[in-house]
């Protein structure tokens, strides 16, 4: 088909691919990450200086990028050790200052809530700070395979799939295993699936990650936090056997048991991705367009479900499910869950009161349709994402039969474009 064939851009990507560092290297970018902490410190520093010095004098002094960058034009000058490192990397640092103090800014102007607010720049301590560097296009080079960076720096890369254009930029950063990666900043392109006539909808939980509208692709709850609970557990009590006293510096017996909590909090968190992502293919593979519930768990942080609901990580499987639609052409839909679990999918009717957890069964006191909650939950999904209509029954309300009509536009299920494949 040629509209299989067609390629758009669509924004960037990142391609993330394990690095092997040599000793060397390693020396010369972990020297390159304290160079930039103490630079963005400083940016801290004269952030917090001016602010104090407007709210003193009633002045309005700014501390923009064009401000930053004559300080590191300075310290630079003055500094040999600076020097050594690459200004590539080094400007890059004012221009991350520079954008998270401009998303803090925002807020604040936007009178968000504190809890969803980001913070101002902090400072970034030595002992817990990990490295990342982020190099422009004239900061690094690929040849051979390999990472050429400004500096003299050279890593291997492990190519674990091809790169598909040119990238950008790259950020070479450090996790708390002591692993390197770099990620490339590539053009992202559309990759279109062919057409299959079907839609889906879609409703997270926590006894279950996501109930859709058709059982083969409900995803169930993978529990690969509880099954690794043991081994967590016995770091736990390995690390507080060994903590060391207030002010005295850790053992190599603390440090190598964080170091294995630490893994196998890595592995559980790359199982969960390995889930959700293997599932979101599944399901915009076989399906034109998807309606997901635009579901928020943070506040299940304050419930007695928190332990069981940061496991299924829902808010990790939505993303990956929205990321996978947007690479394949697929359309995704985001919808409101307010009341998604009081309205009936198939007459629209309102309950007159919330549904308690217990309750497992939805039915309907205007035309007596009965359902598992979930499934009601996901049928109320498509309806208002307007891929499908109602279906209309000799049991509805008078109202509804002489009332509200659905809106303009929206797919007959059973018209043209094949809405009609919903799971009875």
């Amino acid at each position: 088909m040629a509209q299989a064939e067609a390629v758009a851009e669509v924004g960037h990507a990142r391609y993330t691919y394990r690095l092997r560092v040599s000793s060397t290297a390693r020396a010369a970018l972990l020297a390159e990450g304290d160079r930039c902490r103490w630079i963005w410190n400083e940016c801290v520093a004269k952030s917090r200086a001016v602010h104090l010095h407007n709210k003193a004098s009633g002045e309005k002094q700014t501390c923009g990028p064009a401000q930053l960058d004559k300080m590191l034009t300075e310290a630079r000058r003055t500094a040999p050790w600076l020097r050594e490192g690459s200004s590539v990397v080094q400007q890059q640092v004012i221009r991350d200052f520079g954008r998270s103090r401009a998303k803090a800014h925002k807020d604040i102007r936007e009178r968000l809530p504190e809890a969803r607010r980001a913070g101002m720049p902090a400072h970034k301590k030595k002992r817990e700070a990990l490295p990342s560097l982020n190099y422009t296009q004239r900061g690094f080079r690929l040849k051979d395979g390999r990472l050429y960076l400004a500096g003299g720096t050279v890593v291997g890369v492990v190519w674990s799939r091809e790169l598909p254009t040119q990238p950008s930029s790259v950020r070479v950063y450090q996790d708390s295993l002591g692993h390197w990666y770099g990620s490339f900043v590539v053009p992202a392109q559309v990759q279109p699936l062919p057409e299959t006539g079907r839609v889906l909808g879609v409703d997270w939980g926590v006894s279950q990650t996501a109930t859709t509208t058709s059982d083969p692709y409900d995803l169930a709850h993978a529990e690969h936090g509880r099954k690794a609970k043991e081994k967590l557990t016995r770091y736990d009590r390995m690390m507080a056997r060994r903590k060391p006293k207030k002010g005295q510096p850790a053992s190599k017996g603390y440090r190598e048991a964080k170091k294995l909590r630490a893994k196998a909090h890595k592995k559980v968190a790359r199982r969960r991705q390995d889930t959700g992502r293997k599932w979101a293919k599944k399901v915009v593979r076989d399906h034109d367009a998807v309606a997901v519930e635009d579901f928020r768990p943070k506040f299940l942080a304050r419930t007695t479900m928190a332990r069981k609901a940061a496991d299924a990580a829902i808010g990790a499987t939505k993303i990956a499910l929205i990321e996978m639609g947007r690479k394949h052409g697929r359309d995704i839909r985001l919808v409101h869950p307010a009341h998604t679990t009081m309205d009936c999918a198939h007459c629209d009717a309102r309950a007159k009161h919330r549904l308690p957890l217990g309750m497992r069964t939805y039915t309907c006191t205007a035309c007596g349709h009965t359902c598992p909650r979930d499934k009601n939950s996901a049928r109320v999904m498509l309806v208002r994402a307007g891929f499908t209509r109602l279906v209309p029954t000799a049991q509805d309300l008078p109202e509804r039969r002489s009332g509200r009509q659905p809106e303009p536009g929206i797919p007959s299920p059973t018209g043209r474009g094949g809405f009609n494949n919903l799971a009875p």
